[in-house]
């Protein structure tokens, strides 16, 4: 049985930690299975070596930013391989270039195009452990590329889909998958199993669990994946396809809405005074697109005559950015000021079974306006409806439409 597990940065956050992450691999190639183990960087790791980068500029150059920070995933995998070999097990690390990862050419936020995974199954072969830098790959002129925040998820799922692994076991700082952050929501439940929509769209929510391309990876080519602590040997979350007719696995008491999901990491552009005309929005958000930005919540709103005002959220890391092409798009198509506002953040329900009930957007809005919770810009789809709001509200948000909604669990769950 091949096993692919992944442990996040809070898993190898010291050398404690990462010895206890090689007693578990340790344990599981004790039980017979092959393992390879994709690993983030140590804590904080990734975090320091942005803020060194921008303490020598305030402009580092895509490539050089790629080269940096895919340093921290290198020095967790070489010593989570030592630490196996003092268990006695065959192990050796690398890189994602040295594994086969290839990707687009895009820095920062690269996309897999192909894994030849020839030496990885060389490795398993001959016995070893393999220990991986998750969030990286090369790209095709033989540059070190970067996957994006949470990139290693993406890694061990995609290694999951080429080596054919029986499991691909993403363990983190959490015990699975939860109603709503349990941070912010101390009585959030444990979901056993979830959808692979449920959980794409969780993600690109804003819950941090998992990694929104990751979990694509993972619907797109059935790859069973099971959400789990690192400091625990509890069942986690499994993410697969759960048939769903409307009630689920668990009958006619099955809540329809799954979870509520935040992002605080959200800014808002607005682009004043554009032309009423066909092509305007595609001029805007083409631009924005050709530099791999991602826009979420989109709102146009007629302020005079042949004249609209465009708004639209965009991740805080790529606000300054977003701001420059918003800019020389407004002046190119004859609009007026850009303005940013970094003072919002997201807040989304999302469940399968919402669109056969009638009034789960009612009861959002209703929840919200009781708690003095101002709406600014409403998105949805079949299975989500997200709201952008003041980032100071934001947490309140969370907890009223989570109780709204009858997915608190009980006193003393």
């Amino acid at each position: 049985m091949l096993s692919v597990q992944k442990f996040g940065g809070s898993s190898v956050a010291n050398v404690d930690r990462i010895q206890k992450v090689a007693e578990r691999v340790s344990r599981t190639v004790e039980r017979g299975h092959r393992v390879v183990a994709v690993v983030s960087a140590m804590g904080d790791t990734t975090d320091e070596l942005i803020d060194l980068l921008a303490q020598v500029t305030d402009r580092p150059p895509d490539r050089e930013y790629d080269v940096l920070v895919s340093t921290g995933e290198i020095v967790s995998a070489a010593l989570l391989a030592c630490a196996l070999r003092t268990r006695g097990h065959n192990a050796v690390s690398m890189t994602g270039p040295q594994i086969g990862i290839h990707t687009d050419g895009v820095y920062r936020k690269a996309k897999i195009v192909k894994i030849r995974a020839d030496r990885i199954r060389e490795a398993l072969d001959a016995g070893c452990v393999v220990t991986v830098a998750g969030f990286q790959g090369i790209n095709e002129a033989g540059e070190i590329t970067t996957l994006g925040r949470g990139g290693s998820d993406t890694t061990a799922v995609a290694l999951a889909v080429a080596l054919e692994a029986d499991v691909c076991e993403i363990f983190t700082d959490v015990e699975g998958v939860f109603s709503a952050d349990p941070r912010l929501v101390p009585r959030a439940r444990k979901i056993p199993r979830i959808a692979y929509d449920e959980m794409l769209e969780l993600a690109t929510a804003g819950a941090r669990v998992m990694q929104s391309r990751a979990v694509e990876f993972g619907a797109k080519f059935g790859v069973r994946i099971h959400v789990r602590s690192s400091f625990s040997e509890g069942e986690g979350t499994m993410i697969e396809n759960v048939e769903t007719n409307g009630w689920g696995e668990a009958g006619m008491e099955r809540v329809f809405i799954r979870g509520v999901a935040h992002d605080a990491n959200q800014a808002k552009i607005t682009v004043a005074g554009v032309p009423d005309k066909p092509g305007v929005a595609a001029t805007l958000f083409g631009a924005l697109a050709d530099e791999r930005i991602n826009v979420d919540v989109i709102v146009q709103s007629a302020t005079a005559v042949d004249k609209n005002d465009i708004s639209f959220t965009v991740n805080r890391d790529d606000l300054d950015r977003a701001i420059e092409i918003s800019k020389s798009a407004s002046e190119e198509l004859g609009g007026g000021e850009v303005t940013a506002d970094e003072n919002i953040a997201k807040v989304s329900i999302v469940g399968i079974a919402m669109a056969q009930h009638a009034g789960v957007a009612a009861t959002m809005f209703r929840t919200l306006a009781s708690h003095g919770i101002n709406i600014q810009m409403i998105s949805t789809s079949e299975i989500r409806i997200s709201v952008i709001v003041e980032r100071s509200q934001m947490e309140e948000a969370v907890r009223a439409l989570h109780s709204a909604f009858g997915l608190d669990a009980p006193e003393g769950a």
